[in-house]
């Protein structure tokens, strides 16, 4: 996957709270386990008039006007401001998916939902958890301001606003070191090849009966 250092990029306002991922990827899309070409169907129901199905084509259908993400001051954007508890709901790791489809990279709100919390930072999708003040003020800036960026800064664990305004946000550890490096559960794994290899080995002299299928093994 992508790493993730610092991203400057325009903020989407999604001013709900609880926002579930049924809302961020209908149920009828999950038939694919492909992890791309969701993108098209990200926030579906609210974002087209029409019902939406797999393998459609999107560029045709009708937008729903009202929905932030058909205003053209937001189609670029990189960055979701969103309420608490975003991405409650089932454990779909598509919602990720749809979100990283569509451009996403980092989503910011007071609280996020533990199983998406845990989905993002294996698809490489930043989730930051700021105070809600400190929220309340964002979408203020973004209404008040077109094509409002932040800075999303990883490695100094910050966000920075147009203005100067520093806001730091607390990660764990292992977590930053897997999107700085963009290290998915296979890159992670890896990782430890060689070790993995040579346990192989020491194990397969020490019990060749099971590796019947090695060179000189018992079958």
């Amino acid at each position: 996957m992508d790493a993730f250092t610092s991203l400057v990029g325009v903020v989407l306002p999604i001013d709900r709270a609880n926002v579930d991922t049924d809302a961020i990827i209908p149920k009828q899309f999950l038939k694919s386990v492909k992890r791309s070409g969701f993108g098209p169907n990200l926030f579906d129901e609210w974002r087209y008039l029409d019902h939406g199905e797999p393998n459609q084509d999107c560029s045709g259908r009708p937008l729903n006007p009202d929905f932030v993400l058909n205003q053209p001051r937001y189609r670029d954007a990189q960055i979701v401001l969103a309420r608490r508890n975003f991405g409650c709901g089932s454990s779909r790791e598509h919602a990720v998916w749809a979100l990283v489809g569509y451009g996403i990279r980092a989503v910011i709100a007071p609280s996020f939902a533990e199983i998406f919390y845990n989905n993002a930072f294996k698809n490489g999708l930043l989730p930051v958890a700021l105070a809600e003040d400190v929220v309340d003020r964002l979408f203020g800036d973004v209404k008040a301001n077109e094509g409002y960026r932040l800075t999303v800064d990883l490695e100094a664990l910050q966000v920075r606003t147009p203005d100067g305004q520093v806001f730091a946000f607390e990660l764990e550890a292992d977590r930053r070191h897997r999107l700085l490096n963009g290290l998915d559960d296979i890159a992670l794994t890896l990782g430890h090849a060689d070790a993995i290899r040579a346990y192989e080995a020491q194990r397969a002299t020490e019990a060749p009966w099971l590796f019947p299928d090695r060179a000189g093994s018992p079958r």
